[in-house]
């Protein structure tokens, strides 16, 4: 066999050649699992490594070894290069596989794993270095002859400028990522960058390059040998973000299908790229690109990316297994596959939309998405591949992304997966933490969406608020809810010992309705009265509603309307207080109510209450002082993003409870605000 190029480049370890017999996944949660499902099917045995917070996680059950990592947070554990080396060697692991984001394009990571005599699952070390630096992989790239975006010093950044992007340069996926239009702002927002940057990747360098409001985000996914071919794999658009992370990701793109000529040019501008460095492997050049089809090379993201299924699905490709065969010395396969069909992921996140996006942690009860065909493989035929890093009763922390699953379609057009990717989220089963569905449901059905107008605006241009909006109406969360309460009335009923088979509440003569009370996040209290009677069930401010049939998890309503009664069929699931509802007509969450409410529970008027656990980084103000509304109080990091604190009203900070470096939970009372009494006229 003639020596692999990796032989000279490479620079120490184990000479790429033979083959791997035991893969560490130097990572957490669903790209773990990803790797280790294509392990499993090439005969692989499979390592993993886990944090403190992890010791749970379906990953660490799922390998066939797994060693843990003391600690909590991503600088204790798997930012550990060392650590996870060692892990490596005594788990008998002969290979290592980065994943995404941690250290995945750490180049001093890389040369260890090598000089430690294990293969790394990866370019070489010297692509990662070129890469690595934002700043100088884009003058290697205009060198090549790749078009570029101007870099910008942010010492020498001037209102000519503005509006500019302050990017981390060792990593992605938001992290350290600012958008500034105000000079005055430039010095806090780099600091903050700086600091989002040092948690996520271990490395605080920031830089700031010119933004552009709109665009279109395309990305090419490139695999290459170590014999010198390249393959241009296909394109893939992720414009619609948030924070400019990533939610939507679609191959192939609707802007390079209807720009004549534009994919050529940018499997072309890919290809160069990836030459100019020698690269191996898996690996992403990112585009900014216009509706006219021109572009400019953003970064090359030197590792596998997380939305790497659509491309899986679009070309019959398992990613991960030519990872493998080329980190084991192997050629690509001599023709390149053709695409076929479109792919849609989205990204489901334990975040609230419609609440500065605010990560949520806590309890995952269930996850159950219909029409799924596989998990982590390529379907053959039309249906949704689920990809996802929690199962039933997972505990999201802190600490982490807040990403709880990539749902990903398939289907002859881009029409058919947009619809089936919307309707299996509508009809998914997501009990216990509020995630982004009701707003990726409604971005798939949007008319922009469906016509391929996706641009980096997307948020902004059709309004948030109105794309967050629950899914199910004002209406219809009131007959769900409605639904819930006479579910709780046979469980109750079902749970007592006497009168069994006896309606709750009902009497041989005229009584007082039964009352039951939940709590909406969006539209507060419902208190639902009902009275059982001979014929069925009456409750109050729903004349002429049927009672079909009722079980402590299943209700069938006949709902009356203009042409007749619709029968409607509710599931109802219960998690001590929370009640989950499941319908067509869309799913609700509440809380039940306590009949009597506990006075200590009570809390002052002006109280700042944590939106969600989290560590307290920086204090703004102290107790005593006169604050502003909207003045920051204090910062709180959780799952490595900067939440601000702020101030209810104007009036005196009488009381500060938290000091730096301190754990809260939800719902802390992290401070006191006494509002400024108005003087009378």
């Amino acid at each position: 066999m003639t020596a692999s190029r990796s032989d000279s480049v490479r620079g120490g370890g184990r000479a790429t050649g033979g083959p791997i017999t035991n893969v560490l996944v130097a990572n957490r949660g669903e790209i773990a699992r990803r790797v280790f499902a294509t392990c499993r099917r090439m005969g692989i045995g499979t390592t993993a490594v886990y944090s403190d917070a992890d010791a749970a996680s379906p990953h660490v059950s799922e390998a066939d070894a797994a060693i843990r990592l003391p600690g909590n947070t991503p600088a204790e554990t798997y930012l550990r290069g060392e650590l996870i080396i060692e892990a490596a060697l005594s788990a008998g692991a002969d290979a290592i596989h980065p994943g995404y984001g941690f250290l995945s394009e750490n180049a001093e990571f890389a040369r260890a794993v090598l000089d430690a005599g294990l293969v790394w699952i990866g370019p070489p070390v010297a692509a990662i270095e070129q890469m690595g630096s934002k700043v100088e992989s884009k003058k290697m790239m205009d060198a090549a002859g790749v078009p570029v975006l101007a870099e910008l010093d942010p010492a020498e950044v001037t209102d000519a400028h503005l509006p500019v992007l302050i990017k981390a340069s060792a990593g992605g996926g938001g992290r350290g990522m600012r958008v500034v239009r105000d000079l005055a702002e430039l010095r806090d927002q780099i600091a903050g960058a700086q600091r989002e940057a040092e948690s996520a990747f271990g490395d605080p360098t920031v830089f700031c390059e010119r933004y552009l409001e709109t665009g279109r985000h395309i990305e090419v996914q490139v695999m290459s040998d170590t014999f010198g071919k390249t393959w241009a794999v296909g394109e893939r658009e992720c414009s619609i973000q948030r924070r400019h992370q990533k939610v939507v990701e679609e191959a192939p793109s609707p802007l390079v299908e209807k720009v004549d000529g534009m994919r050529e040019r940018l499997f072309e501008a890919a290809r160069l790229a990836a030459e100019a460095i020698g690269y191996e492997g898996a690996g992403t050049v990112e585009f900014l690109a216009d509706e006219k089809g021109d572009f400019f090379f953003l970064e090359m993201n030197t590792r596998l990316q997380v939305e790497h299924p659509v491309t899986e699905q679009t070309t019959g490709l398992d990613l991960v297994r030519l990872q493998l065969q080329v980190a084991s010395g192997l050629p690509l396969p001599a023709t390149q596959p053709a695409q076929r069909g479109h792919s849609i992921e989205v990204r489901l996140y334990a975040e609230d939309p419609a609440n500065d996006w605010q990560p949520q942690s806590g309890p995952v009860h269930k996850i159950e998405i219909p029409f799924t065909a596989g998990e982590f493989t390529v379907l053959e035929q039309p249906g949704v591949r689920l990809d996802t890093g929690v199962v039933d009763n997972s505990l999201v922390g802190v600490h982490y992304d807040p990403m709880l699953a990539k749902v990903i379609s398939y289907a002859e057009t881009r029409s058919e997966a947009a619809h089936l990717l919307a309707t299996a989220l509508q009809r998914a089963k997501l009990h216990g933490l509020v995630t982004n569905r009701d707003l990726l449901v409604r971005v798939l059905r949007h008319p922009a969406f469906l016509a391929g107008d996706t641009d980096t605006a997307f948020f902004a241009t059709h309004d948030l608020a109105v794309l967050s909006a629950p899914l199910a109406s004002e209406a219809d969360e009131a007959l769900s809810i409605v639904a819930a309460a006479l579910a709780d009335s046979a469980a109750n009923r079902s749970a007592s010992r006497l009168a069994g088979l006896t309606p709750s509440g009902w009497r041989n003569l005229p009584s007082q309705p039964q009352t039951k009370s939940y709590e909406s996040r969006t539209t507060g209290t419902h208190e639902v009265r009902y009275r059982f009677t001979r014929t069925g069930v009456e409750v109050e401010g729903h004349e002429g509603l049927e009672l079909i049939s009722v079980a402590a998890d299943r209700v069938v309503l006949g709902v009356p309307g203009e042409r007749g009664s619709v029968r409607r069929q509710f599931e109802i699931a219960r998690y001590d207080d929370l009640v989950a509802i499941d319908s067509p007509l869309g799913p609700v969450a509440v809380r039940r109510l306590p009949r009597f409410t506990d006075p200590s529970e009570q809390v002052a008027a002006g109280s700042l209450l944590a939106p969600m656990p989290g560590s307290v980084i920086r204090l703004g103000a102290a107790e005593g002082d006169q604050v502003k509304q909207g003045q920051p109080i204090l910062w709180l990091e959780a799952m490595k993003m900067e939440h601000t604190i702020a101030a209810p009203a104007t009036g005196i900070l009488s009381a500060l409870n938290v000091t730096v470096g301190q754990q809260v939970e939800v719902g802390t009372v992290l401070a006191v605000v006494e509002e400024e009494e108005q003087e009378q006229a």
